[in-house]
């Protein structure tokens, strides 16, 4: 009776820790997609040169999250689907998709604060890259570019070491905006990002959090199913003719 009981907790537990997980993955893929493809991140993959680090973290990013995610969404399908229909099976399967989706989450929350000034610093590289390059010259197409950033982060100009910027920047800034400190594009890439980062690392942290416990109600249930049939089975016999 307490194992049945047990059983049935872990069953109610499991349900809704697959929901929240299946939520979880959906939101991983979101977030992917919306770095892959939104505004901010896409200019600044389409300006970087070949030899910038960013690209490469873009596209990076973009594949493992979508891997994550799924991973995620199978597992909270197959526990699901285990806890409704007491299969071991199932229920091993959930347990080896939630442990693949542990050891994906922790690389990428611990690469989070090893190489987060990495992104940074790569960002900042492509504006700074452009930036010196419409002010040397006036090529066209760089300027078209620094006007797209400019417009995209709401920025205008830096705090240039090499010279008088006022030109470039009355030029390039979008109309009716002036440059002064809050508005320096480094250092608003830089906020931009960081926000970007610390949400990124918050839903890695719960999807941490719901992996470990989903890998704990898997086996729990996958041992109580294997004890609730030996239970079962105790005491059968079987005639057989001699």
């Amino acid at each position: 009776m307490g194992l049945r009981c047990g059983m049935r907790t872990t069953k109610c537990q499991l349900l809704v820790t697959s929901l929240c997980v299946m939520l979880l993955g959906l939101s991983i893929a979101t977030l992917s997609t919306v770095t892959h493809y939104g505004l901010h991140f896409t200019l600044i993959s389409n300006v970087s040169l070949d030899n910038n680090a960013y690209r490469v973290i873009h596209h990076t990013a973009f594949y493992f999250g979508i891997c994550l995610s799924m991973t995620l969404i199978l597992a909270a399908l197959l526990s699901s689907a285990a806890t409704v229909r007491e299969s071991q099976c199932l229920t091993a399967m959930g347990f080896f998709c939630f442990a693949l989706a542990f050891c994906g989450l922790i690389p990428a929350a611990c690469w989070r604060y090893t190489h987060s000034t990495e992104v940074e610093d790569s960002m900042m590289d492509v504006y700074d890259f452009v930036y010196e390059e419409v002010r040397r010259n006036t090529s066209s197409f760089r300027r078209h570019e620094l006007t797209a950033i400019h417009e995209a982060f709401l920025c205008c100009g830096k705090h240039s070491p090499f010279g008088d910027t006022t030109n470039v920047e009355n030029q390039m800034c979008p109309p009716g905006q002036v440059h002064d400190e809050g508005q320096d594009c480094l250092r608003e890439i830089q906020d931009f990002l960081k926000k970007h980062m610390d949400f990124v690392f918050s839903l890695l942290s719960v999807a941490i959090g719901f992996t470990v416990y989903g890998m704990i109600l898997t086996s729990f249930l996958w041992f109580s199913i294997h004890f609730s049939s030996n239970l079962y089975r105790k005491g059968k016999y079987i005639l057989r003719e001699r």
